[in-house]
């Protein structure tokens, strides 16, 4: 089968196979709405808090008026017994306590040690524990300045100095911004490696998984041509319509995308290839995207990791893909500043091409020509 026939047969696999369709094509639209949905608010807001004031004076309930009017928190209720307000929140009716001392006012208009404000939160989700606990930090930092002591100066040493922080690239703040770019590699290269193994699988079954030289390719060039229309559908418009900063090097992204989704359709191709059946790719390689996220490096870094985790991360494309299009489609990088993941990469797709290559191409003529000397 020559190049352009293979290349447009896969295309028409895809589209009238339903499972193929719905693996590469349907999966792709929907987690580009089902993914970001709940992250729509992009930081936790009104997080329900008990206040325990044991101090009861002007100061604590400034403080608690200002808690409450913060976006992150919700003063639930103020109770003066920190057992009530502990087991409130294990209850789950509050995701923190907030504890006023008692002589709060007193001992920090002294200056003198002995009172204070504690926190406790419900560490389950450490996105809430940790805006709980910026939130707190930052009323009490402003009330210390504008109202505790006269003229807003901390100390005698003059006025205090103030910290303006400013986000660069995420600038939102919000969680969406942060996570949704790295994900967006792993739908790509998971529904990519799901269908070309499945379709690899399936012609297993039938026994026409074996392939020449050109057909190989067109079949190639097909898989990673879906994984280009996915990858510009994703950074592009979802990226757009969703709301998530891009300050994208377009033709950078234009370069990259091809280089990765060769390496990860050739890999598909290649471990497709073990399956006797497709049915078989789901169940296998389904349980690999969570695995396969957190060795990105998106949520810990890979130098924090143990060495063999480190190295066997470069050969997932998605880890080179997410260190490659995040600084390209969000830090408006070059191409010189993510040189190393690039040419990782390029490294995979050509392995991987090759491995696959040899594996469904020359092992093919090799089974040929030995069926003919035993003829």
């Amino acid at each position: 089968m020559t190049f352009d026939r293979a290349f447009l047969s896969t295309w028409h696999t895809i589209l009238t196979s339903k499972t193929l369709l719905s693996t590469m094509l349907l999966a792709v639209v929907l987690y580009a709405f089902y993914y970001p949905a709940p992250y729509s608010h992009e930081a936790p807001r009104k997080l329900p808090v008990v206040v325990v004031d044991q101090d009861d004076s002007a100061l604590s309930r400034t403080i608690i008026l200002d808690l409450d009017a913060t976006r992150a928190i919700s003063v639930a209720s103020v109770v003066r017994n920190l057992a009530t307000a502990r087991a409130d929140m294990r209850e789950g009716k509050a995701d923190g306590v907030i504890l006023i001392s008692d002589g709060l006012e007193r001992q920090l208009r002294a200056g003198t040690p002995g009172s204070g404000i504690a926190v406790w939160v419900n560490a389950t989700y450490l996105l809430r524990a940790s805006t709980i606990g910026e939130a707190v930090t930052a009323v009490i930092q402003n009330i210390a300045r504008t109202r505790l002591l006269p003229g807003g100066q901390i100390s005698r040493g003059g006025p205090p100095v103030t910290v303006v922080k400013e986000t660069l690239f995420n600038r939102t703040g919000g969680y969406k911004g942060y996570v949704f770019p790295s994900v967006a590699v792993i739908i790509i290269q998971q529904t990519l490696l799901f269908g070309a193994a499945t379709f690899m699988g399936n012609r297993r079954r039938t026994g026409a998984w074996q392939m020449g030289a050109a057909e190989f390719a067109g079949t190639l060039a097909a898989f990673s041509s879906v994984g280009v229309v996915g990858c510009y559908f994703l950074f592009g418009l979802i990226f757009w319509v969703q709301g998530v900063p891009v300050d994208g090097n377009i033709l950078g992204m234009i370069v990259v995308v091809p280089i990765f989704a060769v390496a990860v359709a050739a890999l598909g191709l290649l471990v497709g290839s073990a399956f006797d059946r497709g049915e078989r790719a789901t169940y296998i390689l389904g349980p690999t995207s969570v695995p396969f996220f957190f060795l990105t490096g998106a949520t810990y870094p890979l130098d924090q990791m143990p060495r063999f985790l480190s190295a066997f991360s470069h050969l997932i494309p998605s880890t080179s893909g997410v260190h490659t299009f995040v600084p390209l489609n969000q830090m408006r990088a070059t191409l010189g500043d993510v040189t190393l993941p690039l040419l990782m990469l390029v490294v995979l797709a050509i392995g991987y091409s090759a491995l696959a290559c040899l594996r469904i191409v020359t092992f093919a003529l090799w089974s040929a020509s030995t069926a003919a000397a035993d003829a």
